[in-house]
């Protein structure tokens, strides 16, 4: 599993500011709808219902909200950058503005746990995060989080 197979530079996104968790993931449906073509409602259902199961803020402004989506053949990633960080109910109570989101076919299993693993150890490293919040350009995210990748696999 890698950043480029999971995640296409028109899911890349910088958003001024989202008004609450509920708006951010519309925003991230939305996104998986242009890029992907995932039904925006569909998405957003699966999102809300997985957060209902615990948060998926993981700390350090990072959130990881993740769905299972019927209608997927692979696991696909979105990407958003918010310019004012939201509340995200995270683990460490601090406000969110790195969100990347995964959609995985129903009987993804292990190719889901992968991107997930993937993610979350690129998300993990402050220096990826410093880099990413610093550029708030979609070619330019999109450029940093592929690009981290190899530098991690050389």
């Amino acid at each position: 599993m890698n950043f480029l197979k999971l995640l296409k530079p028109e899911a890349v996104k910088v958003i001024g500011a989202a008004s609450s968790k509920k708006r951010l993931m519309h925003d991230l449906a939305d996104l998986a709808e242009a890029a992907y073509g995932i039904s925006a409602p569909a998405a957003v259902e699966a999102l809300m219902e997985r957060e209902s199961l615990g948060p998926t803020g993981v700390g350090q402004g990072v959130a990881l909200p993740h769905a299972r989506i019927p209608e997927l053949s692979d696991v696909v990633g979105v990407f958003i950058l918010l310019d004012k960080p939201i509340n995200f109910e995270s683990v460490d109570r601090q406000p969110v503005d790195v969100v990347f989101g995964l959609f995985a076919p129903e009987d993804a299993g292990v190719e889901h746990l992968k991107a997930l693993a993937l993610v979350s150890r690129t998300l993990r490293e402050a220096s990826v995060c410093a880099k990413l919040r610093a550029n708030p350009d979609a070619a330019t995210l999109y450029t940093i989080l592929t690009e981290g990748e190899s530098v991690a696999i050389a």
